[in-house]
């Protein structure tokens, strides 16, 4: 007869793995487009004031986890999560405008917070704009 605490350590694997395989499964990694978001369009012009303010709430909100150059290396990235580099050529949940301001928006189901009650829909297309200026230039 097999000893309990083996029973026991082989039940706990087991759940381990279908957790790990359903959190995948939820949120499979590497880059996922979201169509709705894509429709979305930029209603604030890209010009130097809009992106002036965007980089006003990019220092207040952002800086702190996506670092002073939007590298990924803030000072709260090691808070428990990978913050996004804003700069390079892979953005895991989308890189239109729209994609952008709905991550901004409603966050991720992950590591990103939701930032729709502390800035107005304004702000945050400026914030994307703000993105748009320090990041990799594609889709709009």
């Amino acid at each position: 007869m097999r000893p309990i605490w083996i029973t026991l350590s082989a039940v706990v694997l087991s759940l381990s793995f279908s957790a790990r395989a359903f959190e995948q499964e939820k949120h499979p990694p590497g880059p996922h487009r979201h169509p709705e978001a894509q429709k979305l369009k930029n209603p604030i012009p890209s010009d130097e004031a809009s992106i002036a303010e965007g980089r006003k709430s990019y220092v207040r909100y952002c800086a702190s986890c996506h670092g002073p150059a939007g590298k990924g290396d803030g000072s709260m990235a090691l808070a428990g999560g990978t913050p996004a580099n804003l700069t390079d050529e892979t953005w895991d949940q989308g890189s239109s405008d729209g994609e952008i301001f709905v991550v901004i928006r409603d966050g991720t189901s992950s590591d990103m917070e939701a930032y729709k009650d502390r800035l107005t829909d304004k702000q945050i297309w400026q914030l994307v704009n703000y993105i748009r200026s320090i990041g990799p230039k594609s889709e709009r």
